[in-house]
């Protein structure tokens, strides 16, 4: 038998560099976020670069010449568009001195993240080739991670390295591997779980009759104003309609005095490249488009991602991003729908409560004991807030949701 080549970790600068026809091998189920499609749209449209505060550095794993395993990494100068919120903590970081120097004042920034960019959404992040063994790989990264940040190849010197929102198996994993060492950070979503709902109607039977009085109310004053909604997906999609999209959502962006995260460009490139794993729900008045919610999907995921209007409508945000999801994933036999981050009002329109995770490495020892206190704290709230938030769900005595359940468990 023939040895098997050792395996050997690169740093990647950029998506372009990556052969897209080994993709599938890595990931088979089409995760949309992971799909080389997506990250490379990212990068080639402008919408994540180095000027953006996110410059590309990608780990990855090779036998010989074959692409193993990979993990998305950036180089960051900024905490926006991660939702993980850690301003505090690169403002604390400045306090706590220099364990060579003894001098305070250090910047927190840059740091390394793995995370799909302006993407909070929970799923794999490490994507393993199925003939490798997993614990070898994760053994491997863990160590070429931290001998990354604390010896750094493009940057002086990087904080630590944060992770976000990956599926629950991989983080048990690396925690186990890492002997305390990483922090786990837990954050709250609402989730929409399908009980095998035949039709919209059966899911509302479901809830409270005063709930269900007021969806049905809020599905109304969307057609009295003279909406009509529809769904389009895959081929479906024209580029005459996402180009429609995009002036909807960048208006949302500018009303609140911002550049939107994401180009023009970016969005058709995913039309082009991965239409099949799109949505899109059009808001018309008269046969013209006024609002839109774009949305990913898999085989057993729905999710919600971005939104705009030319318009203020009563209830019309429900409609298009909520409603028209569920809906939609009804239809489809989906299993899953993910509406987006934050949003209390999700919980009386049927979307529980789940915790995601996201786990961090700092190297220096005294700021990561002050940020594992601040986690322990934080996470006993986060987990009070979320019971109390499972009290408000708007279920019927006699149905039992989901609530325990977390969106990993509805991928395997």
């Amino acid at each position: 038998m023939t040895a098997q080549q050792p395996l050997q970790v690169a740093w990647q600068t950029g998506m372009t560099s990556l052969d897209p026809a080994a993709w599938q091998r890595l990931n088979p189920e089409g995760y949309p976020f992971l799909r080389h499609e997506f990250l490379t749209a990212l990068e080639t449209s402008g919408s994540v670069s180095p000027e953006k505060g996110w410059q590309p550095y990608h780990w990855t794993c090779w036998r010989g010449d074959k692409l193993v395993a990979f993990l998305p990494c950036y180089i960051k100068y900024h905490s926006r568009g991660e939702y993980v919120f850690d301003f505090q903590w690169a403002e604390a970081y400045r306090h706590f001195p220099d364990p060579v120097t003894g001098q305070p004042g250090r910047d927190y920034y840059p740091k390394l993240l793995t995370a799909v960019p302006f993407t909070p959404v929970e799923g794999p992040r490490l994507l393993v080739d199925a003939g490798e063994d997993r614990e070898e790989i994760l053994q491997l990264l863990l160590k070429s991670i931290q001998e990354e940040v604390t010896e750094p190849q493009l940057v002086k010197s990087l904080s630590g390295w944060h992770l976000l929102f990956p599926e629950a198996e991989q983080a048990d994993a690396l925690q186990s591997l890492d002997s305390g060492r990483l922090l786990k950070r837990s954050s709250c979503q609402f989730h929409w779980f399908n009980a095998g709902y035949e039709s919209f109607d059966a899911f509302l039977a479901v809830l409270k009759s005063k709930r269900r009085k007021e969806i049905r109310r809020e599905r109304r004053k969307v057609a009295d104003q003279g909406l009509e909604l529809k769904a389009v997906s895959g081929q479906a999609i024209t580029r005459v309609m996402l180009q429609q999209f995009y002036q909807f959502y960048r208006m949302t962006y500018y009303l609140h005095g911002q550049l939107p995260y994401l180009s023009e460009d970016f969005f058709l490139q995913l039309l082009e490249s991965m239409p099949e794993s799109l949505m899109l729900v059009l808001a018309e008045k008269e046969g013209e488009a006024l609002a839109g919610a774009l949305f990913f999907q898999d085989d057993k995921n729905l999710y919600g991602r971005y939104w705009g209007s030319l318009v203020e409508a009563d209830a019309l945000h429900f409609e298009a991003c909520y409603y028209q999801g569920i809906e939609y994933a009804i239809k489809q036999g989906l299993e899953h729908f993910d509406p987006g981050t934050q949003g209390e009002h999700k919980l009386t329109r049927g979307f529980e409560p789940c915790l995601m995770t996201s786990l961090h490495w700092l190297p220096d020892a005294n700021f990561s004991r002050a940020v594992a206190d601040f986690l322990r704290r934080e996470d006993e709230a986060i987990r009070e807030y979320r019971e109390e938030a499972a009290s408000l769900l708007p279920y019927s005595i006699n149905h039992q949701p989901a609530v325990d359940a977390v969106p990993s468990a509805w991928k395997k």
